[in-house]
């Protein structure tokens, strides 16, 4: 049997048709998201957290991957029937480090949806407001008042 995650969350989620805001370009880009994040607090070293943008707009296309190379702090709260886990470190995009934050909330409703709260690399990219992606896409581990 496995070790069971105190504070954590893992995600598999895509969410089409967002505007997100890329640093240094005028306006938003429309786009595609992929995340995903196997994180838990007691195995920072291990955990795995990736964003992927793949513009549907523009002919320039500013698709990235983003990777965490370093997750330096998870948090978990209670939010009603829901958990909010905020994961926060520093990531590679394009060969360059920024620091990031990503803020996921676990809704248990069946008819609720889930929901990225917010997704910031600090100096290149803000997806811009909440995303809603498929109910199960993000599973919390553990969460306290």
């Amino acid at each position: 049997m496995g070790i069971l995650c105190p504070c954590g969350v893992t995600v598999n989620a895509c969410s089409k048709g967002n505007c997100v805001k890329i640093i240094g370009k005028c306006g938003t880009v429309k786009g595609n998201l992929t995340y995903c994040a196997k994180v838990c607090v007691t195995t920072l070293g291990k955990s795995t957290l990736t964003l992927k943008f793949v513009d549907t707009q523009c002919p320039s296309r500013k698709n990235f991957l983003f990777t965490a190379n370093t997750i330096t702090s998870v948090d978990c709260k209670k939010d009603g029937q829901g958990c909010v886990v905020t994961v926060t470190g520093t990531g590679i995009v394009n060969g360059k480090q920024y620091p990031f934050t990503a803020v996921f909330k676990d809704r248990v409703a069946p008819a609720a949806n889930d929901v990225v709260q917010s997704f910031v690399i600090n100096g290149f990219f803000d997806q811009n407001g909440a995303v809603l992606v498929p109910q199960g896409s993000i599973t919390a581990l553990g969460c306290r008042e």
